[in-house]
């Protein structure tokens, strides 16, 4: 089956597509409406979200399954101290207490992100507000990588797994947007439960090979993703037969025999997180389908630079924003 929207992540020749990565999260606040907004304005259509559900079995974007001590701030304008509640602890309405518009500079997360605005009033989205928003007229060409976050306390509990999906999908479909989503996950049971009550929704597969440093400050994969010990070079094989349509690897994994043997298996390969100049060079070498960047800015500037396009010539112009149109449109006609 063809999926139109595994193909909207898919390069070509001088084409490498760029995913928004939490949105813009090098420069913006991470997983929020202001981040999502501002990729989409600047031709960066691809965004990359997490999805964790509150205690009222709301669908919410954050990365991690406690609140954020570098990123969340308590009322009163402190960033929180102590022992970071659960989402799945908090009702949605509890959440909206919270601000995440700012980053705690001290802490160890904070200094990997020099550049991001400091700003108030922003606050965790639902998923429900994003879906509305891409599903107006104007964004039209957005298309999305939703991750559903596996919380290790249940990760043997089936019947949350069927929970979340249920919820998630339920929202999706809800707005329109099941041709536009990709399901997206560490969890692997997690992506076969999406395939079970969503066959006419793709599935995308992320890994991270256990030898790899966690990233600081973040919630690890580790515990719910497969076992690939002995295994490393078979991960695209193992995304096939389980049904993946999509694989996305962590930036420092991949080789050239695991793009290659990938591109031969008919996989999309969006990799992830890729923000330094060496690595985003060294992915255009290796001619992936998509990059995904914390500064997706940054990434179409060296796609630029080196004579490639983020946008197809196919795309609806109707949809395009000038940055896109920009992108598309011949040298010679911008003289």
């Amino acid at each position: 089956m063809c999926f139109p929207v595994v193909e909207a992540f898919r390069g070509g020749p001088s084409l490498i597509r760029v995913v928004g990565h939490r949105g813009a999260r090098g420069i913006l606040p991470e997983n929020s409406m202001i981040g999502f907004e501002f990729a989409m304005s600047t031709g960066a259509h691809l965004l990359e979200f997490d999805v964790v559900l509150t205690g009222d079995d709301v669908p919410v974007i954050t990365h991690n399954h406690r609140l954020h001590a570098p990123t969340f701030r308590e009322p009163g304008g402190l960033f929180l101290q102590g022992k970071e509640p659960k989402v799945a602890s908090l009702t949605w309405a509890e959440m909206q207490a919270f601000e995440i518009g700012r980053i705690d500079g001290t802490s160890d997360y904070g200094q990997r992100f020099l550049d991001q605005a400091q700003l108030d009033g922003v606050h965790v989205p639902r998923l429900l507000d994003l879906l509305r928003l891409v599903a107006q007229p104007q964004y039209g060409a957005a298309q999305l990588m939703l991750e559903l976050k596996s919380d290790p306390d249940f990760a043997h509990d089936a019947d949350y797994r069927k929970r979340i999906v249920e919820t998630v999908v339920g929202e999706v479909r809800s707005t329109g947007l099941s041709a536009r989503t990709l399901l997206h996950s560490f969890d692997w049971k997690l992506l076969a439960e999406c395939q079970a009550q969503a066959p006419d929704i793709p599935t995308s597969f992320l890994t991270q090979l256990p030898g790899n440093a966690d990233e600081v400050g973040e919630d690890t994969s580790k515990s719910i993703s497969p076992d690939f010990s002995g295994r490393e070079r078979q991960i695209p094989d193992m995304v096939r037969e389980a049904g993946g349509k999509l694989w996305c690897p962590y930036v420092h994994d991949v080789t050239p025999v695991d793009i290659e043997r990938a591109k031969k298996l008919g996989l999309c390969i969006a990799v992830w997180t890729v923000n330094e100049l060496a690595d985003i060079d060294r992915m255009i070498d290796l001619e992936i389908d998509a990059i995904v960047s914390d500064y997706p800015g940054r990434v179409q500037r060296r796609l630029s630079d080196r004579g490639f396009s983020w946008i197809s010539e196919a795309a609806s112009a109707g949809h395009q924003s000038p940055a896109e149109q920009a992108a598309t449109t011949p040298a010679a006609a911008k003289v």
